[in-house]
Formats: structure tokens, C-alpha cells, sequence
């Protein structure tokens, strides 16, 4: 196992070939996690149980919450003010490096939440579940969690309390509302695996809490926690 992790070490966290606007996202030393998922994989009940592994000040950010940040102007007053005041001027910076002039282009929608993204990014201990934040932040630890369909339906019945068919359909329905997000602002296909650091299969030979103990592993050797 200790061969594994300084293989991993070697080629993911220490590699010289970052582009510049990587490296002072690096340098910053600020630990980040992004964690795609398939619908019904576990992706985020995984990343509550790495959130509570790592302890504080992790925490975690999925859609409910990126949206309520979004709604409220006192939260995101609050999440502003958590950021270190010298990162702030790189939030602009990141978001110019991904888009480009497409940023100008994008809905009023999306460019909040690209935002957002970058705010919680440069807040650091933040483990950002889908929104494509992979592509925002090139440098975090990257995940993709995926799974057998039959033990995502299981998982949809039993944690959404569904019939089978609904639980096809959800799973169907959000996959493809995923997939559709992340090609029209980021312009890539999530299910491709060369846009993360690592690909976890959940299932019968490899549980929810096994998961978590390979991210918690890899983000304390990641970010020398």
C-alpha cells in the first residue's frame, strides 16, 4: 500500500508541468477536494464522511448549498469575508484563465456561480461536490465517484426512499441534466476519466467508507495535512 500512495505521490502531486496560474493556486497552500459523481454512486454522502474524517475547518459544498449562497446576500457576505484579503484579487484571475472572453458570454446565473465557485476555492478546506468545479480548479484533488446501475438504483431506493422505476428514472434524469450542465459551461463531457486524478467504482467490492479512507489518505499526503 505504501508503494501505491508514493506512486500516486510522485506522479499526480509533485509533477513540475503545471501552468503558471496553477502554481500560485498551489502555492497557496489552501487544500481543495472536488468530488463528480454518477446519481446514486454516494458521491455525497462520501464527502460528508471525508469532510468529518478530515475535521474542521473542512466543509463541504454541493449544489443546495452553492444555490443558497447564491439567493441570500448575507451568506455570501459571509463566505467573502472568510477568504484572506491578498487571495481575493486571484478570484478574477482564475476565472479569466478557464473562460477567457466566453466568460462575457455566459448567463447572469452562470458567471454567479462561477463566482461563488471561486470564492469557496480561495476559502480553502473545501471539498466542492459537482458544479464542475475539477475544471475550474485544475490544481485541487479531483474526483469522480461512479458505480454499478444496480447498486445505484439499491442506493436511490434505500436513501430516497423510491420504487425501482422511480429510481431509474432519477438516476436517468440526473445524469443527464449533469452531463448537459457541465457541456454547456465548461464545454467537456464529466465521464471522461483524464479529467481526474482519480476514479473510484463503488459497490459490493468497494464500500462507502472505503471511498472515504482513500480520500482521506490521499488528501493528507496531497496537502501534507
Amino acid at each position: 500500500m505504501k508503494k501505491f500512495f508514493d506512486l500516486i505521490n510522485k506522479n499526480l502531486f509533485q509533477s513540475s508541468h503545471f501552468p503558471f496560474w496553477q502554481k500560485k493556486i498551489a502555492n497557496k497552500e489552501l487544500p481543495i477536494i472536488t468530488i463528480s459523481r454518477e446519481a446514486g454512486s454516494g458521491g455525497k454522502i462520501i464527502a460528508n464522511k471525508v469532510a468529518q474524517k478530515l475535521g474542521s475547518p473542512w466543509k463541504v459544498y454541493h449544489k443546495e448549498i452553492v444555490n443558497q449562497i447564491a439567493k441570500e446576500a448575507k451568506l455570501e457576505k459571509e463566505l467573502i469575508s472568510e477568504v484572506d484579503e491578498k487571495h481575493i484579487p486571484l478570484i478574477d484571475e482564475i476565472i479569466f484563465d478557464v473562460f477567457g472572453k466566453r466568460y462575457l458570454s455566459l448567463s447572469t446565473y452562470y458567471k454567479h456561480l462561477i463566482k461563488i465557485l471561486s470564492t469557496i476555492a480561495n476559502r480553502g478546506y473545501a471539498i466542492i461536490v459537482g458544479r464542475g468545479g475539477e475544471y475550474l480548479l485544475p490544481s485541487a484533488l479531483k474526483i469522480r465517484i461512479i458505480c454499478e446501475m444496480e447498486q445505484r438504483i439499491k442506493w436511490m431506493m434505500q436513501f430516497e426512499k423510491l420504487t425501482k422505476q422511480q429510481a431509474i428514472e432519477r438516476i436517468n434524469l440526473m445524469d443527464k441534466k449533469r452531463n448537459e450542465f457541465i457541456k454547456s459551461i465548461y464545454g467537456h463531457d464529466a465521464r471522461k476519466a483524464h479529467h481526474y486524478d482519480l476514479v473510484i467504482r463503488t459497490g459490493k467490492n468497494l464500500s462507502l467508507d472505503d471511498a472515504t479512507d482513500l480520500i482521506v489518505a490521499l488528501a493528507k499526503r496531497r496537502f501534507k495535512l
